[in-house]
């Protein structure tokens, strides 16, 4: 799995490419606390996410914790039907406000 940051104006848009998995979550998740800007907007960008385990999910759980404690919004995009499917089924696709795109959701967190 690979991070990539870009900013696209006020807010920090992170691509999670790659699979989630158990092998890969203790460095995403470190590269996220690296990432995510404090009092910012984030845009986790989940096009390129090809699978998630449950290690997956408890990264993203962490993730959102971490911009709570932060004071930073963060969004998600580009879920593919599997991914959002584990996230509906497990309850974790409630504490993310969800865009289809980049494009979408750097425009709600930048309104």
């Amino acid at each position: 799995m690979e991070l990539e940051k870009q900013m696209r104006g006020p807010v920090t848009v992170i691509a999670l490419n790659g699979e989630l998995d158990s092998t890969t979550a203790p460095k995403v998740q470190q590269g996220l606390d690296e990432l995510v800007p404090v009092h910012g907007m984030v845009l986790l960008d989940l096009s390129r996410t090809t699978y998630m385990s449950s290690a997956g999910l408890r990264v993203l759980l962490l993730v959102y914790r971490l911009c709570q404690q932060m004071g930073t919004r963060v969004m998600v995009s580009g879920i593919s039907d599997e991914v959002r499917a584990v996230m509906a089924a497990t309850g974790f696709l409630a504490f993310f406000t969800v865009a289809d795109s980049v494009d979408e959701g750097v425009e709600v967190l930048a309104a």
